[in-house]
């Protein structure tokens, strides 16, 4: 699928690469779109409204009413008619104001009334991509599911050589039609996605857990959902709630219950990622009061049982299902991790190491090593969640 017959909504911010959006226009036009341009004013001092109208065929908006007739610009209507928003040139300016939640121009008013999925293409000078503001306020937009079409090193408008020309043209176009592309791929497969820690308890208050915060399994969830894919989300205690209208979430606390919840739908799924981080043991007996500390000398004895092992019981009955397992190491990662792919019959595991700064439980970022059941190892660097998960699940198409 291209990006034939779909409402494009470009958004062009004030930066010199500006001059660009004319050459995007023709192409996305050319490559049979429907554009529709929304501006900055000070883009306007880079290019005129009248070459990209006449090069999209559409009406350009900039302002919130028409100077000359008064007449008002329904921002709301754009962010509503697109099947994508664009913005290309994102300035440092314009990606701060989105990262923030400012609306102080008819842009960033279409993008916050955008339901659409929403892409933007940084572009500045390297000292201002390179700062730490750039880069917090890109990985907000990403966490909350923009979609980034990353900055191309050479160079720049100042004379210098680096990372922050805005992707070329030919780049951005392709990045639309893979999407396309991939947006339905999954339409028609049942996807079984758990996710979180679990606790068990000890007694009323107490409990053995673990620090997973779900944000992986969920990233994982959204993407199959943004596929086409129906999914049966099983989540642990989380404070993550998706809203994607392709899921249905289930929340469980123990072990045991995600076990069950997960066998109610492993039959009926297609692709099953056991993302979550399942406790391998419960204690024996759980008290329903909270146990009181009696004296300085004494403590109670936590005797603990083991947990069903959810994922070796789905690889023992597997029929038609890829099966993905999570593993979480510490030391012999990769031995461990070839350990569990085999002996739980798994078709793919994905492996964190928590000696990787930036890896494993609490953080927006993760990296990866990858393992199929052939033994192929895939290697991906530290990255978002949600660009990650967009990775693992075209590996797991491919399957």
């Amino acid at each position: 699928m291209s990006v034939k017959d779909k409402k494009i909504l470009l958004g062009i911010s004030s930066g010199i690469a500006a001059y660009k959006a004319a050459f995007l226009v023709r192409e996305l036009v050319k490559a049979g779109a429907i554009v529709k341009v929304v501006m900055t004013p000070g883009a306007k001092e880079f290019v005129t409204t009248l070459t990209l109208a006449t090069l999209s065929q559409n009406p350009v908006y900039s302002e919130f009413s028409n100077p000359l007739t008064g007449e008002w610009t329904n921002h709301v209507e754009l962010g509503l008619w697109a099947d994508i928003m664009l913005i290309a040139p994102t300035t440092a300016n314009t990606l701060a104001k989105m990262a923030h939640g400012i609306c102080d121009n008819l842009l960033l008013a279409c993008y916050l009334s955008a339901k659409c999925p929403v892409f933007f293409a940084p572009a500045m000078d390297l000292d201002m991509f390179s700062h730490p503001s750039t880069t917090a306020n890109i990985q907000a937009l990403v966490h909350r599911g923009n979609n980034l079409i990353d900055a191309e090193e050479g160079f720049l408008a100042s004379g210098l050589e680096g990372k922050g020309r805005m992707a070329e043209v030919a780049n951005i176009v392709n990045a639309l039609e893979s999407f396309f592309s991939q947006q339905l791929s999954l339409a028609g497969k049942t996807v079984l996605v758990s996710a979180g820690p679990t606790f068990e308890k000890i007694d009323s208050v107490r409990f053995i857990g673990n620090f997973s915060s779900g944000k992986m399994g969920f990233a994982l969830a959204e993407e199959f959902a943004n596929r086409g894919a129906k999914v049966e989300l099983i989540a642990g205690p989380v404070s993550l709630k998706s809203i994607h209208p392709n899921i249905t979430q289930t929340n469980v606390v123990s072990a045991v219950e995600m076990h069950a919840a997960c066998m109610k739908h492993y039959n009926n799924c297609n692709i099953v990622v056991m993302s979550a981080a399942v406790a391998d043991f419960r204690p024996a007996n759980t008290a329903n009061i909270k146990i009181k500390k009696q004296d300085s000398s004494s403590a109670p004895i936590v005797e603990l049982v083991q947990n069903p092992d959810i994922l070796k019981e789905m690889g023992e009955i597997k029929t038609h299902q890829t099966l993905v397992g999570f593993a979480l190491e510490d030391h012999n990662e990769e031995e461990n991790a070839l350990k569990k792919l085999k002996n739980k019959n798994l078709d793919f595991l994905v492996l964190n190491s928590l000696n990787d700064k930036g890896a494993g439980f609490g953080t927006d970022t993760n990296k990866v090593t990858i393992f199929k059941k052939d033994s192929t190892k895939i290697a991906l660097p530290l990255q978002n969640k949600n660009i990650l998960a967009k990775e693992i699940v075209t590996i797991v198409s491919e399957l």
